[in-house]
């Protein structure tokens, strides 16, 4: 994924508390594995008034004027909550959100968006409501995310945020959990071959098609 440094872009107001995984991304549309595609499915049953999706909801915050190219997304508390699936920050990102800010999310669903580079940013809820307030005002309003400094500024205001330090690094360094483990291909691979050294009988011996593989 890429690195995470400092992002700015057009913000979204969802006015809505408690969206979970369902209403980002809807079970019917998990059938498929790869990341890309999610994001013409997403908040699916409010942006569109069919179950196909040809009708849009004109009321629906994304269907509307500058928010079709949102890449910041303002929410309300317990965002992400519901199910573990991964579909939701897939579903996010392909989209083109880059940074989500509410005052707090679900757990699960915040480490599925770092692994998936996503910065999430959890604001006091008094200064969510100036943010919303400032981009009811300003349609096309940019908000600016920076990770480094751990600050939001929007409308010449800054708002300090905190961030877990190893997913502050993820980010920084564009890592997920593959990512960040190949960091130590060459430990692993010191690791594996002093076992196989010393303990030789810990290693399965690769036979013959047809014969039995004893440790």
């Amino acid at each position: 994924m890429e690195p995470f440094k400092i992002h700015t872009g057009i913000a979204a107001p969802l006015d809505r508390v408690n969206v979970d995984t369902d209403a980002i991304i809807p079970k019917q549309f998990l059938r498929k594995i790869d990341k890309k595609g999610f994001g013409k499915h997403l908040f699916h049953e409010w942006r569109y008034s069919d179950y196909e999706g040809t009708q849009e909801n004109p009321d629906f915050v994304l269907n509307q004027g500058p928010y079709r190219n949102a890449t910041v997304l303002l929410a309300r508390d317990n965002f992400g909550c519901g199910s573990s699936r991964e579909h939701a920050p897939w579903a996010l990102a392909d989209f083109g959100f880059k940074v989500i800010i509410a005052p707090s999310f679900a757990d699960i669903f915040y480490n599925n968006c770092v692994k998936n580079g996503i910065l999430l940013v959890q604001l006091k809820t008094k200064e969510v409501d100036e943010l919303f307030h400032f981009v009811g005002k300003n349609k096309k309003a940019a908000i600016t995310a920076d990770l480094p400094s751990q600050i939001v500024v929007a409308g010449g205001k800054k708002y300090t945020f905190a961030v877990n330090s190893f997913n502050k690094e993820c980010l920084l360094n564009g890592l997920d959990s593959i990512g960040w483990t190949m960091q130590f291909n060459d430990k692993i691979a010191a690791f594996e071959g002093k076992i196989q050294s010393e303990r030789p009988w810990l290693i399965s011996r690769r036979l013959p098609s047809g014969e039995n593989n004893h440790v």
